[in-house]
């Protein structure tokens, strides 16, 4: 086990054993702190007492499987940024982890480097944000870049971190439109291998949290931006 690390602790939850020690060994190369688990109640116990900066989360887990997890660790509030890794490749169970809070989703077999460059670039975005940068507003949504709290109004609004540098991104720059490969360039970090329903279903997440409020609108042909609302 190797857990202490000025880059945070990520942690696995992987029950085979081959996949867990390949991940291991590639993300503590990276620098990071490294924690293993093998079913999912252990996943939790280490997710509420551990604080990691980011979780790979295997789907078929015993004793509780990955998508109860990331439903019960939501449900709880907690936020951190979690991985779907899972052998299936059917669109509906990459669409259903997303739409529980995951941030991102791969499929065996796959590369460790790609996991990694995954799981780097999800901690990369939370630590770029200036520490005296403003608070962006557009209509009643609110988002504090310092924080990486949201709102509408005065009522706070739950997201993934995913969810948040969507939106921070498209909000930083009101008004511009980005093609969904853009999005997941700039957002995700990554090329459009996965396919950008990735993208749509974020989107389609974020609104649904703001509701009526979210400034993020569709443009036809080309992709999302975040507008102003109309003057009355």
């Amino acid at each position: 086990m190797s857990v202490d690390s000025p880059r945070g602790l990520v942690l696995i939850v992987e029950d085979e054993r081959a996949i867990s020690d390949l991940l291991r060994l590639y993300i503590a190369r990276e620098g990071f702190g490294v924690h293993v688990v093998a079913d999912g109640q252990s996943a939790l116990a280490a997710a509420r007492t551990m604080h990691p900066v980011a979780m790979i989360l295997d789907v078929g887990l015993p004793v509780l499987d990955g998508t109860e997890v990331c439903r019960q660790l939501r449900s709880e509030g907690n936020w951190l940024p979690i991985l779907f890794c899972t052998a299936r490749d059917d669109e509906v169970d990459r669409v259903l982890g997303l739409e529980l809070g995951a941030d991102d989703y791969i499929t065996k077999p796959f590369s460790p480097r790609e996991v990694v460059a995954r799981i780097k670039s999800v901690v990369r975005r939370s630590s770029l944000i200036a520490a005296d940068e403003a608070p962006i507003t557009l209509g009643d949504v609110t988002i504090d870049l310092v924080t990486r709290r949201a709102s509408v109004g005065d009522a706070p609004v739950a997201l993934t971190a995913t969810e948040f540098d969507l939106l921070a991104h498209l909000m930083r720059h009101p008004g511009r439109v980005y093609s969904r490969e853009q999005l997941l360039s700039e957002v995700w970090g990554y090329a459009a291998v996965v396919g950008t329903r990735t993208v749509d279903v974020h989107v389609a997440q974020v609104r649904g949290k703001l509701g009526s409020a979210s400034p993020i609108r569709t443009v036809r042909g080309v992709g999302y931006s975040a507008e102003p609302p109309e003057a009355p």
